[in-house]
């Protein structure tokens, strides 16, 4: 779970790529080994990315989003609605980045259980301040590292369709799929479905 990882800033490098995600969860289910998929992205340039550089940055991360993903979430995320392919992707980032899943689990999830529909700036300024204390890692991060982080945090909330609005904050909850709910209780992940404000 999340809570074993170490606090990274990864993310300033790969925000929600929902499209490259996808991508690289279909060459996963062809067969492809990650050995194979890296090289079939940085040759053939499947991200359609404009500078090698970004598609080198963010490869790595969409790898580890994949690799966090069995058989039945992958055919979910390429199968289903569009929702529900960007509620796995969602997962995805909380399995394998912890300030996003403590962030998700600390201020989203408590928001949407007492009905409070509003993202404030203070909110995550709040949020990063208590890491700082918590964290010698996140303490020593540069202000500019940890702008990044909150700008990208709300854009994965944009992207995913938590965060209605960045300039009033609105919040509005995710429609779960069914056989999606499921199938993370199944593997004992409610952990997540709880962070998502899902009960």
């Amino acid at each position: 779970m999340s809570q074993e990882l170490e606090y990274s800033a990864t993310l300033t490098g790969a925000s929600f790529m929902f499209y490259e995600f996808k991508q690289v969860v279909s060459l996963r289910l062809q067969g492809f080994d990650e050995q194979e998929i890296r090289e079939k992205v940085l040759s053939e340039n499947l991200f359609q990315y404009q500078v090698n550089a970004s598609l080198k940055r963010s490869l790595p991360s969409v790898l580890r989003r994949v690799s966090v993903l069995d058989d039945t979430l992958s055919q979910l995320m390429l199968e289903r609605s569009l929702e529900t392919g960007k509620t796995v992707n969602l997962y995805a980032i909380m399995k394998t980045d912890r300030l996003f899943f403590e962030f998700m689990n600390e201020v989203i999830r408590e928001k949407l259980e007492s009905s409070n529909y509003l993202l404030e700036k203070k909110d995550i300024n709040l949020y990063f301040t208590s890491k700082a204390e918590q964290d010698v890692g996140v303490a020593s991060w540069t202000e500019q590292t940890i702008k990044k982080l909150k700008n990208v945090i709300q854009r994965i909330l944009l992207e995913s369709g938590i965060l209605k609005d960045k300039k009033s904050g609105q919040l509005s909850r995710l429609l779960m799929d069914d056989q999606l709910k499921k199938h993370l209780i199944h593997i004992g992940d409610i952990a997540y479905i709880r962070a998502m404000g899902e009960v």
